[in-house]
Formats: structure tokens, C-alpha cells, sequence
């Protein structure tokens, strides 16, 4: 455990269960409390914010402290299952592939929204045109370095408005 909570904790050291249940305790009592993270919905985007949620300009803290520390020669993007070309890119050959920009809205599941957010990356169109899934497939689930994982349904992720963001603002 680091006890530097600002500092990347090195690889191999992360208690994935500790982290895990520390983010469900914490989400859990802000939702007893009826948490409110910083800022206020202004007129012009009023009709864009959800019910319940609160926006806000600057970033929430998203992690509890504890962030993996991957060098760029160790990052890699995987894509294997039910595809006809499974692939492993290195960051460099990531940065290689034709690069997209983006503007979107967040509304996040912690009741938070931030507007206008430009992004930067590669369209998740042209990753399937290189891996090319099979018909049956209907999921996409991801699995970051830290042990996190989600899923989103295929017919979600590949809208045209779908990119893997390497960067913001």
C-alpha cells in the first residue's frame, strides 16, 4: 500500500479488493448523505443536465489515491475473442493510427456532469475495421491495468461518436 497518496503506486501493488470496497463504502455513504459534488447548473445548460445530477467545471476525484504506474513502454491496448484479426498495440503504434477529435457531454453514474469536454483519440470505428468481430459477438468488455473492468453492449460501442481517448482538453 502506498502511503504517499498523491504518487503512483509501482505495478503488482494495487489491492484491487481493498480499492474496490474503499469506492463502495465512499460511494455509498455520499449517496446516504445526498453528496453533492461542486458546481451549479447555469441556463444555458439547463435542458442538457439530467435529473439528479449537479455540474460541474473542474474534474471530481475520480480514483481513491492509488494509481497504477504505467510506463509508456509497458502500455498496451489488446483486442482478442471474437474477432478475425485480434490485435496488441504498443502506445506508439496506438498514436500511429489515424486520430480523431471529439466533443461530449459526461454524466457520470456519481451524479455529475461536465459539458463540452474536446477529446482526442482513435475512433473506435477504425479499430473494428482492423480487428473485424465475428457476428456473434454482442459485447465489449474492458479490463484495465488496475483490475478494473466494465462492459458495454457492441451495437453501443460502435456509434459513430464512439473514440479511445488518449486525451483531453
Amino acid at each position: 500500500m502506498n502511503d504517499k497518496p498523491n504518487e503512483p503506486v509501482p505495478a503488482g501493488q494495487i489491492p484491487v479488493g481493498q480499492i474496490k470496497e474503499k469506492l463502495i463504502r465512499s460511494k455509498e455513504k455520499w449517496a446516504r448523505d445526498g453528496r453533492r459534488l461542486t458546481g451549479m447548473p447555469d441556463e444555458a445548460h439547463k435542458n442538457r443536465l439530467p435529473p439528479g445530477q449537479r455540474e460541474v467545471k473542474n474534474w471530481p476525484v475520480l480514483d481513491l489515491g492509488a494509481q497504477p504506474d504505467v510506463k509508456a513502454e509497458n502500455w498496451r491496448l489488446q483486442v482478442v475473442g471474437l474477432v478475425e484479426n485480434p490485435i496488441v498495440w504498443t502506445l506508439n503504434e496506438f498514436m500511429e493510427q489515424p486520430q480523431e477529435e471529439f466533443t461530449s457531454d459526461i454524466h457520470c453514474v456519481t451524479q455529475w456532469s461536465r459539458f463540452d469536454n474536446h477529446w482526442q483519440g482513435v475512433s473506435v470505428r477504425h479499430l473494428l475495421e482492423c480487428v473485424a468481430p465475428k457476428a456473434e459477438a454482442q459485447n465489449v468488455i474492458f479490463r484495465a491495468y488496475d483490475g478494473y473492468r466494465t462492459n458495454v453492449k457492441r451495437e453501443v460501442f460502435e456509434d459513430t461518436d464512439v473514440l479511445l481517448a488518449h486525451s483531453w482538453e
